[in-house]
């Protein structure tokens, strides 16, 4: 008798994954298909990220550097442009972009006056990229996860144990083995995860709202009673890690109708042929369309093992920083989300035109910015300046033609001109 349940039982798993494959399989064939018959039409997205920052002064200090992530060239991401905004009423003696230590992150780089005990000031700023979007529509139904031998050596440093992505913890472990159970399918393994890491509930995670104890957004902290966007990313990572499939955080500024401080997502390497895989796993989604967020920054392991404590949240300690003060005497001033620093994302429009427009428009951006951000470095004074102040002026016209446009035409039109006139500057 207990022969015969356990050979049903085995009958049943095996016709119940025949079935999933079978369902993933019909819906990945018609999103081929989909994106067959969009082949001619490339989606361009003009995204604009806003940040007001606010710093307080706890004793009297100096002049100071302060540096804050920028959206870096990445994937389907493109910097376009950075505006400082006039209300802004800190003492800022110059700015510049800069490229990180880390590829390919960048930050800007702020240099601020002298500031009293307790004095407020802030610094209103925005961001605009250029995002190609990718809908992962041509993706196969199936993709081994692959071996430690088969992954390129640069991606093998997020396969490790960190402060905040614990692989070596025994729960996390036996979770993950859980993930990957009768599968070998990265996709299927990434369906699990990206569930799991947003979803998951423990008896003991009402000790969370009966006490509000929010403690660490660390992984092993999250599988125990859950977490924010941090928690479950770290989480996240930590589940494939131990699967040996390579796994890293992202910050970024989600393009939606509410003021935040940071988002955190993250991203699994899949193979060669299809490299990083972005996923929101705060709300369960794997794969996620670039479109909807600006990454501000690739987490790498050093960031994971030196993060914020409670400089900027005492409430979500253990999360990677996205702000570096050189003065200890000067901290980010967060009151609330109406109140103080706080970042915001906005689509401002999205069109469909020809490749060839497409490829054009993309290049053109590369070019005129990597011109404004090495130009930022210098003193430029006389005709250099005005040649400088007339290329950013093409630039927000470019901008202001993009945002309501069914094409990039305008825009190309303008950041023409923006690119002869940076070509006039001589150092």
């Amino acid at each position: 008798m207990i022969f015969i349940l356990k050979k049903t039982l085995i009958v049943f798993i095996i016709l119940l994954l025949s079935f999933s494959q079978l369902v993933c399989c019909v819906k990945i064939t018609n999103s081929e298909k989909i994106f067959k018959e969009d082949l001619e039409n490339v989606e361009l997205d003009l995204l604009r990220a806003e940040h007001y920052l606010y710093l307080k002064a706890n004793e009297d200090v100096g002049s100071f550097n302060l540096r804050y992530t920028f959206p870096p060239e990445y994937g389907y991401q493109l910097p376009i442009f950075l505006e400082i905004l006039d209300d802004s009423n800190a003492n800022i003696i110059k700015y510049k972009i800069e490229n990180d230590r880390f590829e390919p992150n960048k930050f800007v780089n702020f240099t601020i006056g002298p500031m009293e005990k307790d004095e407020i000031v802030f610094i209103h700023f925005n961001f605009w990229v250029l995002v190609k979007n990718y809908n992962y529509s041509d993706l196969p139904s199936y993709v081994e996860i692959p071996s430690k031998n088969d992954l390129p050596n640069e991606t093998k440093q997020w396969l490790s144990s960190t402060q905040v992505v614990q692989t070596n913890k025994i729960l996390i472990k036996l979770r993950a083995r859980q993930m990957k159970f009768l599968t070998n399918n990265i996709f299927t393994l990434a369906d699990r995860i990206a569930k799991f890491s947003k979803s998951h509930r423990y008896w003991f995670f009402l000790i969370q709202y009966t006490f509000q104890t929010y403690k660490s957004q660390d992984a092993f902290t999250t599988l125990l009673r859950n977490g924010e966007c941090p928690g479950r990313s770290h989480l996240g990572c930590a589940l494939f890690r131990a699967n040996g499939v390579p796994a890293r955080v992202l910050i970024g500024i989600p393009c939606f109708d509410f003021w935040c401080e940071m988002h955190y997502m993250m991203e699994y390497y899949c193979n060669p042929v299809y490299g990083w895989i972005l996923t929101n796993v705060h709300n369960g989604t794997t794969p996620y369309e670039p479109k909807y967020d600006i990454i501000q920054r690739i987490c790498y392991t050093e960031d994971e093992n030196n993060t914020q404590t409670d400089f900027i949240n005492p409430k979500m300690k253990g999360i990677e920083r996205w702000i570096w003060i050189d003065n200890e005497n000067v901290s980010p001033y967060y009151k609330d989300l109406k109140e103080g620093s706080k970042s915001k994302g906005v689509s401002e429009n999205s069109v469909f035109i020809d490749s060839m427009v497409a490829n054009d428009t993309v290049t053109l951006t590369k070019d005129v910015f990597s011109k404004f951000e090495n130009y930022l470095n210098f003193d430029l004074t006389g005709e250099n300046k005005e040649h400088f102040q007339n290329a950013t002026q093409y630039q927000m016209k470019a901008l202001d033609e993009f945002k309501d446009a069914t094409n990039t035409f305008g825009y190309i039109y303008y950041m023409n001109y923006a690119n002869i006139e940076y070509d006039k500057i001589i150092i």
